[in-house]
C-alpha cells in the first residue's frame, strides 16, 4: 500500500487498489500448430511403414531456426530414440553443423520419411509422398533462411530431380515457390564409409557460408 492510500485509509477514506490483470496462458498459434502437427505425424497411418516403426521421428531443433537440415529418413537409431541424426551418423552432422559456427541446438533437423523403411533401405515412391504433406508444413512454419539437403535421396526429392549427387552439389538451388536457397551435402552415413570424402563436403560449406553472408 502507497503512503497516500495509506493516509487515506488512516482518515477514514476508503480506497480501492487495482489488481494486476493476469493474462491467461495460452499458447501462441504457431506453438498450437506445432504441436498439431507432431500429434498428426504420431498417429500416421498413410503407408505400411506404420506397421514396422518404433516411433515416428518429426524432426527437432530450432523451429525459428534460420537453418533447415532435411536428411532421407530415420534409421535404428533415430528409430529407437525418436529424433533425426543420432548414434555416429549424427555425431558427424554434429560436426557440420559445429564448422558452420552453430550448434545442433540452433538448427532445425528433419527428414522427408517421418517413419523408419525397414533395413535401411531406400524410400519408395509411395512412402514419399505419404509425408510429403508434412514436411511441407513443417517448411512452412519455419521458413528457413537456408535448406541443406543431407544426402542423394533428400535432395532429389526436394528439387523434383534425378540428377545424381556429383552434379547436385557445388551449386546453389532454389526451393519451392519462395525460392530458399538449397544446398546439398554428403549424408554422414556415407562420409563414415567413405571419409575421404569428408573434404567435398567442406567445399560444399564455403559456399553455404559465403551465401548466408
Amino acid at each position: 500500500m502507497s503512503n497516500l492510500h495509506k493516509f487515506l485509509d488512516y482518515i477514514g477514506i476508503q480506497t480501492y487498489v487495482l489488481r494486476p490483470s493476469i493474462k491467461p496462458d495460452y499458447k501462441s498459434s504457431s506453438e498450437t500448430n506445432w504441436v498439431e502437427l507432431e500429434k498428426e505425424v504420431s498417429n500416421c497411418k498413410d503407408c505400411e511403414l506404420h506397421k514396422t516403426r518404433t516411433q515416428t521421428v518429426f524432426g527437432c531443433g530450432n523451429e525459428q531456426s534460420d537453418w533447415l537440415f532435411i536428411g532421407e529418413a530415420p534409421g535404428k537409431d533415430e528409430d529407437l530414440k525418436g529424433e533425426p541424426f543420432v548414434g555416429r551418423a549424427g555425431r558427424l552432422l554434429n560436426e557440420v553443423i559445429f564448422s558452420l559456427n552453430l550448434k545442433r541446438e540452433d538448427v532445425y533437423i528433419a527428414n522427408i520419411l517421418k517413419c523408419r523403411p525397414p533395413n535401411n533401405r531406400d524410400p519408395s515412391q509411395d512412402e514419399i509422398q505419404s509425408c510429403t504433406t508434412y514436411l511441407q508444413q513443417q517448411i512452412k512454419m519455419i521458413s528457413p533462411k537456408i535448406i541443406i539437403a543431407v544426402g542423394r535421396v533428400a535432395a532429389q526429392h526436394l528439387l523434383n530431380t534425378d540428377l545424381t549427387m556429383a552434379k547436385l552439389r557445388g551449386t546453389v538451388h532454389s526451393y519451392g515457390s519462395k525460392s530458399i536457397p538449397l544446398i546439398t551435402i554428403y549424408h554422414p552415413a556415407y562420409l563414415l564409409r567413405s571419409p575421404s570424402q569428408k573434404h567435398k563436403v567442406w567445399s560444399d560449406l564455403q559456399v553455404v557460408m559465403t551465401l548466408m553472408q
